[in-house]
């Protein structure tokens, strides 16, 4: 049996942990939020793994349990900075560990077919839409960054967030990102690509947030028994 600690206080780790308990593979010895994940650093019981849905705040706690322990992780947190993700990927050197702003598996095949989308339609107008619930934090949504860096992997275009006023004609290699919140949206994510004439939009709609749990739980499975290092959802899913 896989033993775990669960960091995440919220709608997901709530979730999470309703899975993980359903399933005769895995073992909670405890769950850390905002409140005592400074517990982390010193308290809490070496695990098989730890399954991080929290606060960028926790990072550093998440990072002191990992090099403690060299459990696995599983890390589904968003709004990390730069110099944070590369705190995250370092976090490899010393366990088997995989970062992902989307574990849904549905949405892992939008961001290979978008890729495939932005090479064959060059030249096109490309705008990427997501719309989230009304309590989400981070704008734009993590799975959407992923998506800018599947139609534009080198970063060679300009990115808008919005617009505003006279902003007169579009470049034509610029980038759109548009961020909806309202409700209680699970998450919708659509990339559009406008030719003359013609427009070819690619949508991946999520009716709850199970399907990322489910995808969390999958990814927990396969990271078990592996070597230290930085995992892609991408690799642990399709073998890549």
């Amino acid at each position: 049996m896989t033993s775990v600690v669960l960091v995440g206080g919220g709608r997901m780790g709530a979730l999470i942990r309703e899975a993980l308990e359903a399933d005769d593979g895995f073992e909670v010895l405890g769950c850390y939020d905002v409140s005592n994940s400074g517990d982390l650093d010193e308290l809490a019981p070496r695990a098989d793994l730890a399954i991080d849905f929290s606060n960028r705040a926790a990072l550093p706690h998440v990072e002191a349990y990992v090099r403690r322990t060299h459990s696995a992780l599983v890390s589904g947190t968003t709004g990390f900075d730069e110099s944070e993700l590369a705190r995250m990927r370092a976090l490899g050197d010393v366990a088997p560990v995989i970062h992902a702003a989307n574990y849904s598996l549905g949405v892992a095949v939008l961001r290979r077919v978008a890729a495939e989308a932005a090479a064959a339609l060059d030249g096109w107008d490309v705008e990427i839409v997501e719309t989230h619930h009304n309590q989400k934090a981070d704008a734009p949504s993590g799975t959407a960054k992923l998506l800018l860096s599947a139609v534009d992997p080198e970063g060679a275009c300009p990115v808008v967030y919005g617009r505003e006023g006279m902003v007169g004609a579009r470049p034509s290699r610029e980038i759109g990102m548009h961020s909806l919140r309202g409700g209680t949206e699970a998450g919708t994510h659509e990339v559009h690509f406008f030719g003359t004439d013609e427009e070819v939009c690619l949508t991946h709609r999520a009716t709850s947030r199970r399907v990322f749990v489910s995808g969390a739980v999958a990814a927990a499975k396969r990271i078990i028994g592996r070597e230290p290092g930085f995992y892609t959802f991408d690799e642990l899913m399709f073998g890549e």
